[in-house]
């Protein structure tokens, strides 16, 4: 792959991983649960090797259920074999970047547009909540918790859109470039910027304002891009 904005790191990763317990949900869905954190967070970076030994080792689990999990991630693009035919952690070009961030401005927007007309009022406030909660997380500045805040976020209207399919596809967009996003919001610009493009988004969910939402949601994910990327990134209008 050409242009690849993060150089591949063909050693395992020294960080270790926790293990999991095995009860409550599957645990194929937490194993891939694990892998998408430590991937969003950049314990897993891309071009990392994947060790399946030291994973299970890591994570007390059998190399069957690893493999399982490991294969959904494949399929999801997010890992890849390298040219030695290790699995590793997918790297990602500008121009495949910029591809998932258009999407995403499309997606964002859809489900702001269906939760305005779908949600209740007390979703709304509900809504309203979890915006201060991510509010707080970008000045806090702690990259954990702004992504944990941000997934609640967004879970939140698309659970009010009843628009689950896109939740999901938003997440895996999202992990894709999760090495650009975690370097983006860490930086104390974006953040700040963050908050006001998040109290804007809320302000005309709030009014049920569908155009200045969905106006507002593209500029959200238009900016990380352009944050990300640099600000030659070229994305499209609204329509």
């Amino acid at each position: 792959m050409s242009d690849l904005l993060v150089a591949a790191r063909p050693a395992a990763t020294p960080v270790r991983l926790a293990k999991l317990s095995q009860q409550s949900a599957p645990l194929r869905n937490k194993i891939i649960a694990a892998l998408r954190a430590a991937i969003e967070t950049g314990v897993l970076a891309p071009g990392t090797r994947l060790v399946e030994k030291d994973l299970c080792e890591q994570l007390d689990v059998s190399r069957t259920s690893l493999r399982e999990s490991l294969r959904e991630l494949e399929a999801e693009g997010i890992l890849e074999h390298s040219s030695n035919r290790s699995l590793t952690v997918a790297n990602i070009s500008r121009e495949e970047a910029e591809n998932v961030y258009r999407i995403r401005a499309v997606l964002e927007a859809l489900v702001v547009e269906q939760f305005i007309e779908k949600a209740s009022d007390s979703e709304l406030q509900a809504l309203i909540s979890d915006a201060e909660t991510l509010k707080a997380a970008y000045r806090d500045g702690e990259l954990v918790e702004m992504l944990r805040a941000k997934r609640a976020f967004y879970d939140r209207i698309c659970s009010g859109a009843e628009n689950a399919v896109a939740f999901d596809i938003i997440n895996r967009l999202v992990l894709r470039t999760s090495a650009l996003r975690s370097r983006s919001m860490l930086r104390g610009e974006r953040q700040a910027q963050s908050v006001m493009e998040i109290d804007t988004l809320v302000q005309a969910i709030a009014k049920r304002d569908i155009k200045a939402a969905r106006r507002a949601a593209r500029a959200h994910v238009t900016n990380s891009a352009r944050s990300s990327l640099g600000h030659d990134v070229v994305m499209g209008r609204e329509g």
